[in-house]
């Protein structure tokens, strides 16, 4: 008798453990109104299954079984839960394979002991300790896994899938495994071996892809901080000159009480002194943009004092489809580029750069040259810096470029290097 109520216990909680552990695979939320639900939930499954059990035999119940509880956990995750359908899929599937731990843990107590009760009180013991495990070190991990991407999923879900038709398929359905049948003994070995290799490989290609793109994605953070950074002390320098713009009037009278005393000399020095300082706080107006025009000034200054000839050619509109820290990452990368490769010239006669920027078809259009002292070495297409922590500012102009459905060039023509851009 006490067996036949301990074997009935562990087919209630195998239910509880299959139904725990698919929850925490699928991400749902632990709640209070979700702890209601699917407790009511396990109260309704265990009445089916009891039902059927008592109305159609523990046979005929187990090869019911996916009808009656795996199909509707699946469908009830997707449709009131809103978790995606081969989520909810591979999620059942696992909880269905993690049930065979304890399986085999009481199994082996079982044989141990040769006894059914050691058997049942050893599973159910099991159950306890694999879900525990499971909570604290396994499911965040899978959660993450299916989520990646839905290839991962579907591999993630392989084993499982594979698991659960061949074991309906040959100890429910059928009796081929117990028959000791060669297939069927050498199936699941091979396909957790198969599924084991191909898994870490597209595992390690999807995660080195994810880092690739997460490394971008902090590397572009950086440049658009460093570009307000700039755009911001730029500005500064205009509300400067507008400052000194708006004193220009204690400056006339100043000027003229030093002329009513014909102070010629130190009107002149006055003069030199002041004309001086507007020079060097006035940016030099490239065209109607001001973004641009900020940006420029700059550069034109910081070229100035590298000893380089750069010359600009700017026909743009005030607006322009990019954003004023895309204009001023975008051009700032290009021109703090080509300043360093010119830099490094010994003979500063051949210091140049030439910049072309201009709206046509309403789209930006760049190019830019310089001369070089190495030649720059290309991967796909992109230059490549031999210095540690160097190559940033390429790649945050290709993925604005890129961002705005424009197309780019690199190139090395008759002793210039060229960027082109169009966007």
């Amino acid at each position: 008798m006490i067996v036949t109520v301990v074997g009935l216990l562990r087919f209630g909680f195998s239910l509880l453990f299959g139904v725990a552990v698919t929850i925490l695979f699928a991400g749902i939320e632990h709640t209070g109104k979700n702890r209601i639900i699917i407790g009511l939930l396990c109260v309704i499954f265990l009445f089916v299954q009891t039902v059927s059990w008592w109305l159609l035999g523990l046979d005929l119940t187990s090869k019911l079984y996916p009808l009656i509880i795996h199909l509707p956990l699946i469908v009830i995750f997707s449709l009131y839960y809103k978790r995606p359908w081969l989520v909810s899929a591979v999620s059942v599937l696992s909880g269905y394979l993690c049930c065979q731990a304890p399986r085999w843990i009481g199994f082996l107590a079982g044989a141990a002991l040769r006894s059914s009760l050691a058997d049942h009180i050893s599973y159910i013991a099991a159950v306890f300790l694999s879900y525990y495990f499971l909570k604290r070190y396994v499911a965040e991990s899978v959660r993450q896994l299916m989520e990646i991407s839905t290839k991962s999923c579907l591999f993630l879900g392989g084993v499982p899938l594979f698991y659960y038709l061949f074991d309906y398929t040959t100890t429910i359905y059928t009796d081929v495994l117990y028959r000791g049948t060669k297939w069927a003994v050498q199936f699941m070995p091979s396909t957790v071996s198969v599924f084991y290799f191909v898994f870490v490989i597209l595992y390690c290609a999807e995660t080195q892809k994810q880092a690739t793109l997460q490394r971008e994605r902090d590397m572009l953070d950086t440049q658009f901080r460093l570009a307000q950074s700039e755009f911001a002390s730029l500005w500064q320098m205009q509300q400067n000159a507008a400052a000194y713009r708006h004193d220009m009037r204690h400056h006339f009278s100043l000027l003229q009480g030093l002329a009513s005393e014909a102070r010629i000399e130190e009107i002149n020095e006055y003069l030199r002194i002041a004309q001086s300082d507007i020079d060097a706080i006035t940016p030099t107006r490239f065209c109607e943009n001001e973004t641009v025009n900020l940006i420029l000034s700059a550069f034109a200054t910081k070229a100035k004092q590298g000893e380089i000839q750069l010359s600009v050619e700017a026909r743009l509109p005030d607006t322009l489809a990019f954003s004023d820290t895309e204009l001023c990452s975008l051009l700032s990368n290009a021109l703090e580029n080509a300043i360093h490769a010119t830099k490094q010239l010994p003979d500063k006669s051949n210091r140049i750069i030439r910049l072309r920027v201009y709206s046509k078809n309403n789209k930006l259009c760049i190019d830019i040259r310089n001369n070089y002292q190495t030649e720059p070495i290309f991967h796909q297409g992109l230059p490549v810096s031999k210095k540690q922590g160097h190559g940033f500012g390429t790649k945050s102009m290709v993925h604005i470029v890129e961002k705005h459905g424009g197309v780019f060039q690199f190139s090395i023509k008759d002793g210039w290097f060229i960027f082109q851009a169009t966007a």
